[in-house]
């Protein structure tokens, strides 16, 4: 296979996928040597893709300058609509006030014939459950778990036991009752899911854990799988 139709093939897995994408599986879907893949890595960084991780940790595309403007089907568009239609009837007031904001910079980037059925997509989320209480900063959370920095937290159990944590925030689990933190606990030294409106208080420390968030996230999400459990084990 010549080198740019290998250079394609594995932007377009990246592009696919759900979380971090191994090395080894990129080697197998293109026949090639785990050396090759780095390298090729490496040359679709220089070519201005920005791919995060490292060998051992899994790949992501965060942004790939290479993609053309998208076209959109009309199911498309009502999925786009619907889910941030979703954010903004369960979201804190940060999320929601960021899901009306990037609703009107996709309606405007659309084609003017795409521009009415977004705005008119009859689709609408509507939550009649009212979730537990959360007191914590949720976008200082988000920024924990974009950054990949180690938190202090004050967290109690579900029997209302006080404990002090270090934790690697790896993201967020909105479910029907609450909503979860999905993370490494360094007093466990295991993954953990704490819920968030058990947590009092969050510190942010002077620590990076990254590059290890996508491969513990997915590690996270293939232990719930095996368990047959929405989230892993609480702490």
């Amino acid at each position: 296979m010549p080198r740019n139709v290998r250079l394609l093939q594995i932007l377009q897995h990246l592009r696919r996928a759900r979380g971090a994408v191994r090395a080894g599986d990129l080697a197998r879907e293109t026949g090639v040597s785990l050396r090759s893949i780095y390298r090729d890595i490496d040359r679709l960084r220089t070519m201005g893709a920005l791919i995060d991780g490292a060998a051992g940790y899994g790949y992501t595309l965060l942004e790939d300058p290479a993609l053309p403007p998208m076209m959109f089907t009309p199911e498309e568009i009502e999925a786009l609509v619907l889910g941030l239609r979703q954010v903004c009837e369960t979201g804190d007031p940060a999320l929601e006030s960021a899901a009306r904001n990037a609703g009107a910079k996709l309606q405007a980037s659309l084609p003017a014939n795409m521009q009415m059925p977004f705005r008119h997509a009859p689709l609408y989320a509507k939550s009649f459950r009212q979730g537990p209480e959360i007191t914590v900063d949720m976008a200082a959370l988000r920024k924990a778990v974009r950054a990949e920095t180690v938190l202090e937290i004050r967290y109690r159990d579900a029997a209302g036991r006080p404990s002090i944590r270090r934790i690697w925030p790896l993201g967020i689990v909105y479910m029907d009752a609450a909503q979860v933190l999905a993370a490494w606990c360094e007093l466990r030294g295991a993954l953990r899911a704490f819920r968030i409106d058990r947590i009092g208080e969050i510190t942010p420390l002077e620590k990076s854990f990254r590059p290890r968030r996508a491969a513990l996230l997915r590690e996270f999400f293939e232990q719930n799988k095996r368990d047959g459990r929405p989230s892993a084990r609480e702490s």
